[in-house]
C-alpha cells in the first residue's frame, strides 16, 4: 500500500514474548507521542487477552528452569544485561528522551546510569539472602528455611520514569527466581521494549516478557490466573484496582502508588540552600515524581524571605525540548496530564496566590513552566491530591506540632523532608512523620541499597534495597525428624 506523501512513515513496536518481537494477536496499535511536539512518531501493539495469555504461557515455561538456577547463574545473567545496558547507554538516552520529552543530558546522567547499577546491586543480592539457621527447636527434629521464587510475576509501570521503574520491578524479581510478564504504561513503552530486547540477547526466553497497551490491557494481565504475583507502580485509583482484581484470585500485591510529600522548613534552616534543594527536587522532570518536593510547609517567622528565594530559584527552572542543554526539566507526559497540571491552577481557590509561573508554556508540546502558589490551607485541593506536575504549593506554620499535623493530613505517606540546623529537631520529625522516606537538609536522592515505599495510600511493598529483593521470595519451613 503506498502512503500519502503528507502521512509520516511511524516506527512499529513490537511486543517481546519469549524472547521473540510479536505484532499484537489481533494487529491493533496504538500511536506513540513524542510529548515536546505532540505528534505522533511510533505504533505500540494495543496488546488483548490472547497477548497476555501468550505471555503468561511463555513465562510459565521459563520458570522451571529459572526458578531453579542457581544464585550465580541469577547472578551472572543480571550482571550481563547490566553491562549489555551500559554499553548502550546512549541508544536507550535518546529512546527514552524521545518518548518523555526529558533532557537528553539528565536522562544520560540522571537516569540511565542508575539503572545499570540498580541490575548490578541485585545481581549481587541474588547470592546473600538471610534466613534464621537451621537448629533443634523440637527435640529430635531439624527445622530450617527455605527462600524460594514467588513464580510468575506480572507487573505494571508508569510513564514518568520508564526504563528505571522498569528495572525497580524486574531486577529484584529476576534476581529472586522469579519470571516475568511486564505491561508499559501505554504512552511510553519505548525503553521498556528496548529493554527487553536486550534482555532476549542474555536472558533465556520467557524470563522477561513485555506486552504493550492501554488499561484494558492492564486489566488483563492483573485479573489472568496464572500469575503468583502482581505489583505496580502507579496511582492510587490504579493501585486500588490491581488490588481488587488480584483480590479474587488471593494473588500477592506490590504496591508502590502516589505521593504528596511534605517539605518542612524550620526557621533554623539554611533557607538559601533549602529554596535550591527544594525547587531542583520540585521541578525535576516537571514535578511529575510521586517523591517530588511540591508541598512546602514553612515556619511563619521566615515565611516572606524563603518564598521569595524560593520563587528566584523557579524562575531559573527553565522548561524546554530535550536538545536544549539549558534546560532543567521537559513538557508533562501527555496531553491528558497537560489538562490536569492546567486543570488544578486554572481552579485555585481566591486565597492561593501565584508567585511566579501559572501556565503553559507555547502551544506546541506539553510545556507547563515553574510554578510557585502561596496562601493555601490544608483543606485545598491543592494540597491534598497529587498535581503531579511542576508546581509548588507553599503553607505556613507556628510550631512543631502544627508541622506534623499538617504534613501527615493527607492521605499519601510515601516521602517527606525536613530542613533545620538543630538535630534534635530532625529526629523528632523523622520519628513523628508518616512517610515511608524522610529525608533531612535534603530531598530525593535514591541508592540502590535503601529501600524505597509508602504507607497509607501510598501502597505497601518496598523498591530498592535487600528489602524490595525479599518481596519478590516466599517462605517455606522444612522440618526433618531424626
Amino acid at each position: 500500500m503506498e502512503v500519502p506523501v503528507s502521512q509520516p512513515l511511524l516506527d512499529v513496536m513490537l511486543n517481546v514474548i519469549g524472547g521473540e518481537g510479536r505484532p499484537a494477536a489481533d494487529g491493533r496499535t496504538t500511536d506513540v507521542v513524542d510529548p515536546s511536539t505532540g505528534q505522533a512518531y511510533a505504533q505500540a501493539p494495543l496488546s488483548g487477552p490472547a497477548d497476555v495469555d501468550a505471555a503468561f504461557t511463555a513465562a510459565s515455561a521459563a520458570f522451571p528452569g529459572w526458578g531453579g538456577s542457581t544464585p550465580a547463574e541469577r547472578q551472572l545473567g543480571l550482571l550481563r544485561l547490566a553491562d549489555a545496558v551500559e554499553a548502550r547507554a546512549q541508544e536507550f538516552v535518546a529512546v527514552e528522551s524521545r518518548n518523555t520529552g526529558k533532557p537528553l543530558h539528565l536522562t544520560a546522567t540522571d537516569e540511565v546510569p542508575p539503572c545499570v547499577d540498580q541490575l548490578r546491586f541485585f545481581a549481587g543480592a541474588a547470592r546473600v539472602l538471610d534466613g534464621l539457621s537451621a537448629g533443634e527447636y523440637m527435640a529430635g527434629h531439624t527445622s530450617w528455611v527455605r527462600r524460594e521464587p514467588v513464580g510468575v510475576v506480572g507487573q505494571v509501570t508508569p510513564w514518568n520514569y520508564p526504563l528505571m521503574m522498569a528495572i525497580w520491578k524486574i531486577a529484584p524479581a529476576l534476581a529472586a527466581g522469579n519470571t516475568v510478564v511486564l505491561k508499559p504504561s501505554d504512552t511510553t513503552p519505548a525503553s521498556t521494549l528496548l529493554l527487553a530486547q536486550v534482555a532476549a540477547e542474555v536472558l533465556p526466553p520467557g524470563v522477561l516478557n513485555v506486552v504493550c497497551g492501554d488499561r484494558e490491557t492492564g486489566r488483563a494481565l492483573v485479573s489472568h490466573p496464572r500469575p503468583d504475583m502482581v505489583a505496580i507502580t502507579g496511582s492510587v485509583r490504579a493501585g486500588s484496582q490491581v488490588a481488587e482484581a488480584a483480590s479474587h484470585g488471593l494473588k500477592r500485591v506490590h504496591l508502590e502508588l502516589g505521593g504528596k510529600a511534605p517539605v518542612i522548613v524550620f526557621p533554623d534552616a539554611d533557607l538559601a540552600n533549602a529554596a535550591e534543594g527544594i525547587a531542583a527536587a520540585g521541578y525535576y522532570n516537571a514535578g511529575q515524581d510521586c517523591t517530588a518536593a511540591t508541598r512546602v510547609l514553612v515556619h511563619e517567622k521566615v515565611h516572606d524571605e524563603f518564598v521569595a528565594a524560593l520563587a528566584e530559584a523557579a524562575r531559573g527552572q527553565r522548561t524546554g525540548p530535550p536538545d536544549d542543554p539549558d534546560v532543567a526539566f521537559g513538557p508533562v507526559n501527555n496531553v491528558h496530564q497537560l489538562e490536569r497540571v492546567t486543570g488544578f491552577l486554572e481552579r485555585l481557590p481566591d486565597h492561593a496566590d501565584v508567585v511566579t509561573g501559572g501556565g503553559r508554556v507555547g502551544d506546541v508540546g506539553y510545556f507547563v513552566e515553574a510554578t510557585v502558589v502561596d496562601g493555601l490551607r490544608q483543606d485545598d485541593e491543592a494540597v491534598q491530591d497529587e498535581i503531579f506536575g511542576p508546581v509548588i504549593t507553599v503553607q505556613t506554620f507556628t510550631d512543631e506540632a502544627e508541622a506534623v499535623a499538617r504534613a501527615n493530613g493527607v492521605r499519601y505517606g510515601l516521602s517527606s523532608s525536613v530542613w533545620t540546623s538543630d538535630h534534635g529537631t530532625a529526629l523528632r520529625m523523622s520519628r513523628a512523620l508518616d512517610f515511608g522516606v524522610v529525608w533531612i537538609n535534603t530531598h530525593i536522592p535514591f541508592v540502590a541499597e535503601m529501600p524505597h515505599g509508602g504507607f497509607k495510600q501510598s501502597g505497601y511493598g518496598k523498591d530498592l534495597s535487600m528489602y524490595g529483593f525479599e518481596d519478590y521470595t516466599r517462605i517455606k519451613h522444612v522440618m526433618s525428624a531424626f
